[in-house]
């Protein structure tokens, strides 16, 4: 599970009604003050490189520094480019909030890719998720509000998910033995999940997308 970065306290969930948590990517701090000052958050969560830069511990020292005395601030390292490990990082920290909390993503600051992994995981728990927002470079003090789109899977589709995640089946037949779904059903779900590019059956093995192993998380 995930580990928060905190020098000057143990991590320590609070659970109060009604929190708001911002968990926001992180290289310029502007967009992060933004949102702090408009959303006014009980719980902030940075999204940094595993590795980070002389401006991302800039960016976390100036935050901290200015928020850090009303606001619980903590980081959280992950992946720069691998979109999947950023959106299983970020689902496990909306998944170790509260329930009673309220979560705001901010995906402005910071690599495209950790956003985009951010934004994804935004989708995966779209149920926890209140707002997505991005604060354009034209206009830095605009916000706009993205959709809270989400995977819409089936119960069927979530078992196929789930069981060629675990394991790379070399015909829909011998997939068949593992769900219990007709076959009629079975074609017509993977034809589905195909079409949403979830699984790939290229090279005669049905296995899952980069998409197909977000949207299973």
């Amino acid at each position: 599970m995930e580990s928060y970065i905190n020098e000057r306290m143990p991590f320590i969930i609070i659970r109060y009604m009604g929190k708001k948590v911002l968990i926001a990517t992180l290289y310029n701090p502007d967009p992060v003050l933004l949102a702090a000052t408009r959303l006014g958050p009980d719980r902030i969560i940075l999204l940094i490189d595993k590795e980070p830069n002389k401006e991302q511990e800039n960016a976390i020292k100036l935050i901290q520094d200015s928020l850090g005395k009303v606001i619980d601030v903590k980081v959280s390292k992950t992946d720069v480019y691998d979109i999947v490990e950023i959106a299983k990082k970020a689902v496990e920290i909306i998944d170790m909030q509260p329930k009673e909390d309220h979560i705001f993503i901010n995906i402005t600051s910071g690599r495209k890719t950790k956003a985009i992994g951010l934004l994804f995981a935004a989708y995966v728990r779209h149920d926890r998720v209140s707002k997505i927002a991005y604060n354009p470079e034209e206009d830095k003090s605009a916000i706009i509000y993205l959709p809270r789109l989400s995977f819409k899977l089936t119960e069927s589709q979530k078992k196929i998910l789930e069981e060629v995640g675990n394991k790379k089946y070399e015909s829909i037949s011998e997939l068949a033995g593992k769900i219990e779904l007709s076959n009629a059903m079975l074609y017509r779900a993977i034809a589905e999940l195909e079409d949403m590019d979830l699984i790939s059956s290229e090279k005669g093995l049905i296995d899952l997308t980069d998409a197909g192993r977000i949207a299973r998380l």
